[in-house]
């Protein structure tokens, strides 16, 4: 079973429309996960999961204007070219949402830094008796030594050649002692835990999740694979995502539903039976509620 320090995480974002363009996988990348995505020109809507590893998003092609918040707080926009990054650390969900501007695909980077690492790095540049440092958040600047380490990972998953654990484990190590020197929160020591499930225990979750949107939500079998009591997962998901485990189904179903209905020419009827609901007024009212419009005036507008 994977360890809870190592940055495990997979598709942790609801399956954002785009092309997943490579994902890093096996002994080398023990320490860290990289993939590689080619998102679509608009999104509306994206929950960050607050899973404990540290979380760079860095900009390979393209610009946009992305938009972040708290849940249900206040948005602040961030105009993002080539070579600027977000590093997430917060112990709180958040919600991200962004436009594209110009014709060049937008291509980011998501690197998941292992905790082992970042420990380590803490480590040898603080003192033995100084609380844990922590980072700090992170939102669409530019850093050039980030930039170099980023290349050079991105270069590895990406070559022709196996990766070499050499490599991958000493730029993994450098970057956690770039952010650990560059990027403390000088107000924050020995936060408590970040998020409440460890990443790759929420990339199993939501990989269930989506297994079963066309069927009913059925709570026990996420608590089992999950290891922990219902009670426990419902309050350990809630502090990771920020919603309850079958209101997050809910939210993955219309977010199938606003793709299939942008992308397809599927009759309404049809796209609710996809994500599971058998009344076409009852999908129609879920719909509405949870975008505001009903499907077919969504359609008309995307």
């Amino acid at each position: 079973m994977p360890s809870t320090d190592r940055a495990t995480a997979e598709a942790l974002d609801e399956r954002v429309p785009g092309e997943l363009i490579a994902s890093s996988k096996g002994k080398p990348w023990k320490d860290l996960l990289v993939q590689v995505f080619q998102r679509r020109p608009v999104q509306e809507s994206l929950i960050i999961p607050a899973v404990p590893e540290p979380l760079i998003v860095w900009v390979l092609s393209g610009s946009a204007v992305v938009e972040e918040r708290e849940l249900g707080g206040t948005w602040i926009a961030n105009a993002v070219n080539v070579g600027d990054f977000f590093l997430t650390t917060s112990p709180r969900p958040c919600e991200l949402r962004w436009t594209t501007r110009g014709s060049e695909p937008f291509r980011v980077m998501h690197v998941y830094l292992g905790l082992d690492v970042m420990r380590r790095a803490f480590k040898e540049i603080q003192p033995d008796d100084e609380p844990v440092l922590v980072l700090r958040e992170v939102s669409g600047a530019s850093d050039p030594t980030l930039s170099l380490f980023l290349e050079q990972l991105r270069s590895e998953l990406m070559s022709r050649h196996k990766p070499s654990a050499l490599m991958v484990q000493g730029l993994a190590q450098g970057l956690a002692v770039h952010l650990a020197r560059a990027y403390p929160d000088p107000g924050k020591r020995s936060p408590a835990p970040r998020g409440g499930l460890p990443a790759f225990k929420l990339h199993r979750i939501i990989d269930m999740l989506e297994a079963g949107l066309a069927r009913s939500f059925q709570l026990e079998p996420l608590a089992r694979a999950a290891g922990l009591s219902e009670f426990h997962f419902c309050r350990a998901f809630k502090k990771t995502t920020g919603f309850a485990p079958s209101r997050y189904f809910i939210r993955m179903r219309i977010e199938r539903a606003r793709r299939l209905l942008r992308d397809t020419t599927k009759p309404v009827i049809e796209i609710g039976l996809d994500v599971g609901y058998t009344s076409p007024s009852h999908f129609a009212q879920v719909f509405r509620r949870e975008v505001g419009v009903a499907p077919s005036e969504y359609r008309g507008r995307s």
